[in-house]
């Protein structure tokens, strides 16, 4: 009919085969296909601009801090001195910006398999990765991130891999062979590890499964939940040490070194929600609890089916 508004697409994300959900769709801004996955720039009335990787949502400009803080945080506030750091993947730049508040960085090594990614972020995203890539610390590596952190030995005192989920490329960076790699790349027993670690609610078996998989590796492992709009629903972030324990870390204690640090601002992260988000609820402990297996490079296939959500 004339004069009427025209349909909006209605991008629908499944969470697991069983339930999903969705947000309108104003239009495709930018998309291209590269050597490993297709890339999208949607405009939408919910999150402003959303970038896409294989069709499933990967950061929004609206409110990227709900999964970068939490991300970066409160493993950087409770490392003793974090100075060089190891990002793999995150190639939208929102993991730098927020590792690069810390005036103690004085390197950041960042492996990214995909780099057209980082220039598609760089050119498009660019309220999330604020000129950080620019920054003279950081150093942009093209490469695969198994490959390169098994070339660097006792370098790092924290380690974040932000990485789509397990299966494709990806599915060899959550093996308990990776995780050794990782720990091997310690400066020492205090550095600290952080990953995703899937949903507990959509995902319960990949989410319990990760968290076997590095206690097989670290003494520490603590896992931080927090609700992220993006993927609608409560998620989990591990983060994983021989020494350095997040979760014994008090919020006056965070208070400080956010002050010490000179970081302002934040959204998501500060003491009491460093305390907060590091408690799970009843029937996480039950799921943690239970019965997981190990992931390694012989069986990297994890129980749930993440390819059919492709």
């Amino acid at each position: 009919m004339a004069g009427e508004k025209a349909k909006k697409r209605i991008f629908k994300e499944p969470l697991n085969p069983n339930f999903g959900y969705y947000y309108t769709v104003n239009k495709t801004l930018q998309k291209k296909k590269t050597k490993y996955q297709k890339i999208e720039l949607i405009d939408t009335d919910e999150f402003g601009n959303v970038l896409l990787l294989d069709n499933i949502t990967q950061t929004v400009e609206k409110n990227d801090y709900m999964y970068h803080e939490p991300m970066v945080h409160p493993a950087m506030c409770s490392h003793p001195k974090p100075e060089n750091v190891l990002v793999i993947g995150a190639g939208d730049g929102g993991i730098l910006r927020e590792v690069l508040k810390y005036p103690t960085v004085k390197n950041v090594e960042m492996a990214e398999l995909d780099g057209e990614v980082v220039q598609f972020s760089k050119e498009y995203l660019k309220s999330v990765h604020d000129g950080s890539f620019d920054d003279p610390r950081v150093n942009l590596n093209i490469v695969d991130g198994r490959q390169f952190t098994a070339q660097r030995k006792g370098e790092f005192d924290v380690v974040i891999m932000d990485m789509t989920d397990p299966f494709g490329p990806s599915k060899m960076l959550y093996t308990k062979e990776f995780f050794k790699s990782i720990n091997q790349s310690f400066r020492n027993r205090a550095g600290l590890f952080v990953m995703h670690s899937e949903s507990p609610v959509s995902r319960p078996s990949a989410f319990a499964c990760i968290h076997k998989t590095l206690g097989s590796v670290f003494g520490n492992v603590n896992a931080v939940y927090t609700y992220i709009q993006m993927y609608a629903i409560l998620w989990s972030i591990a983060i994983s040490s021989q020494e350095s324990n997040s979760a014994a870390l008090k919020p006056a204690a965070v208070e400080r070194k956010l002050k010490k640090y000179g970081i302002q601002g934040l959204k998501m992260y500060n003491g009491a929600t460093h305390l907060s988000m590091h408690t799970p609820f009843p029937y996480i402990s039950e799921i943690l609890s239970a019965q997981a297996r190990i992931i390694t490079d012989s069986k990297p296939d994890f129980p749930d089916n993440f390819i059919d959500l492709a």
